[in-house]
């Protein structure tokens, strides 16, 4: 059997194990295929040994089957938040089950290439792991702000990261990018979150005094100041609806050098302008944190809605603290 990718599934090719003897080719290799079949009256295959290819370009490529944003639930939080090696890796695997995981094979193996997120998430996992080895001090938080902050934008081509379709993909598709675990150990700057911040975080979302007392092991109370949830101190910027303007809050922490200076630097959406305030943060020492506002202001003139995305990139000269911007245009409502 010769499986061929439809145009959505594009030019990656993922491996499964099948029950029966295949071969599967990508969408551009497909249409070879079927031209050259309509093309003549006797179509002739054959099979050579195969070759493992190192360095393929581009790479990585977003998994056609990845789940994408928005957050249907809280769309003020991106998802996903990061995305990590998750196709045809090979890992040990179960003598439970055939490696097809249909009742009939009975095949098994101790290895196999398997894909989803299964396979992208222990990828994160290590990554968690050795940064809290490495700062034992990091609430889980920072160790999130570190891994998001300093993801990957760009393939080994030095281009935006695609889909498997070939479009450029979006925050929806890889949310802070790609990891780069080595980056990671050293971020710089970090978007971090305290216990409070988690239970003000439920209180925005409307849980009462008994609910949220479940989550803490002190007695705690809403601020008597409504939240927005939008200024939950998170390493991406989401704003699921703008017609006018908004003011979205952050605090970062310098975890790098003891002296610093960051200097913002803004890719703004289309159909926006984004202003920070201010716009040059000063450190003078290790676990100094900063505040800083994120100014956003529809464009009425753009003439479209829906999502654009954009970047926030906060750099002192050796370190890029990177955050997606993401905003929801709807300029039919009223200012915010």
């Amino acid at each position: 059997m010769v499986l061929a990718n439809d145009r959505a599934s594009g030019n990656q090719i993922v491996a499964d194990p099948h029950v029966l003897p295949a071969t599967h080719i990508n969408y551009t290799d497909g249409l070879a295929l079927f031209s050259y079949i309509k093309s003549t009256t006797f179509p002739m295959t054959f099979i050579t040994k195969p070759t493992t290819e190192l360095g393929t370009k581009p790479a990585p490529i977003m998994a056609a089957f990845s789940s994408v944003g928005p957050n249907s639930i809280i769309p003020e939080i991106l998802k996903p938040d990061i995305t990590a090696p998750g196709v045809s890796i090979i890992a040990a695997y179960t003598k439970a089950q055939g490696p097809t995981n249909v009742d009939f094979d009975t095949r098994r193996i101790e290895f196999n290439s398997v894909s989803g997120t299964s396979m992208s998430c222990p990828h994160i996992v290590g990554v968690v792991g050795l940064l809290k080895t490495l700062h034992p001090n990091w609430s889980p938080a920072a160790i999130k702000s570190a891994i998001m902050t300093t993801a990957s934008t760009l393939d080994n081509t030095s281009k935006p990261i695609t889909k498997a379709s070939q479009l450029q993909a979006t925050p929806f598709n890889n949310g802070g990018w790609h990891v780069q675990p080595n980056r990671a150990m050293d971020p710089g700057l970090i978007y971090d979150l305290s216990t409070n911040d988690y239970l003000d975080f439920l209180c925005a979302l409307g849980y009462n005094q008994t609910q949220i007392q479940l989550f803490s092991d002190y007695p705690y109370s809403c601020p008597k100041k409504s939240i927005s949830l939008v200024n939950f101190n998170y390493p991406a910027i989401t704003v699921p609806r703008l017609s006018g303007t908004i003011t979205v809050t952050r605090k970062v922490k310098n975890v790098s050098t003891s002296s610093s200076i960051y200097h913002a630097l803004v890719h703004s959406p289309p159909g926006t302008s984004v202003h920070i305030e201010p716009k040059t943060l000063k450190f003078e020492s290790v676990g100094e944190e900063k505040v800083f506002e994120v100014v956003i202001r529809a464009n009425k003139q753009y003439g479209k809605k829906g999502y654009v995305f954009g970047q926030l990139t906060w750099c002192d000269g050796k370190h890029y603290v990177e955050s997606p911007l993401v905003v929801n245009l709807d300029i039919s409502r009223k200012d915010q």
